[in-house]
């Protein structure tokens, strides 16, 4: 009579589980049929590839907006240099200073602003790939070149 009961018990046990894994199959079943409007596995499964087609258009769309924008970051201004100097020996102390401002190929202008007793004068150089286009570099403004790179 124990054996009995036992066995019934282990089947109504294993009923409650069978059971529970029945309403969990049910509700993802219907979760994914009301997502995707569809009643058959069929058209869920098709809803499911077209929205992952879709994605990889977005995705590759998206790809392509990062490629440009990695280039188009290169010309903006990426590295500074500071270097500050005296351009008087003796007189005055270390007011005068240059800053150059490069973009990733080295690229950008050279400011050099140069405190006097009488004001401030403010000189302005474009660089080309860590050289003058036009004028001369002072030694002042080739370190702060080099300390940008």
């Amino acid at each position: 009579m124990n054996l009995v009961y036992g066995a019934l018990g282990l089947a109504f046990l294993w009923l409650m589980v069978l059971s529970v894994l029945l309403f969990r199959a049910i509700g993802h079943y219907k979760k994914l049929s009301s997502r995707t409007g569809s009643h058959s596995i069929d058209g869920i499964l098709d809803s499911l590839l077209d929205n992952h087609l879709h994605h990889d258009k977005d995705i590759s769309v998206i790809k392509d907006a990062i490629v440009t924008l990695e280039s188009q970051a290169k010309k903006h201004l990426q590295r500074v240099g500071f270097v500050k100097f005296n351009p008087f020996e003796r007189v005055g102390g270390e007011q005068s200073f240059v800053i150059a401002l490069l973009d990733n190929n080295n690229s950008g202008i050279v400011k050099t602003f140069m405190y006097t007793r009488e004001g401030v004068r403010i000189y302005v150089k474009q660089v080309r790939d860590g050289k003058a286009v036009e004028y001369e570099l002072s030694d002042e403004e080739k370190e702060a070149i080099r300390v940008a790179q």
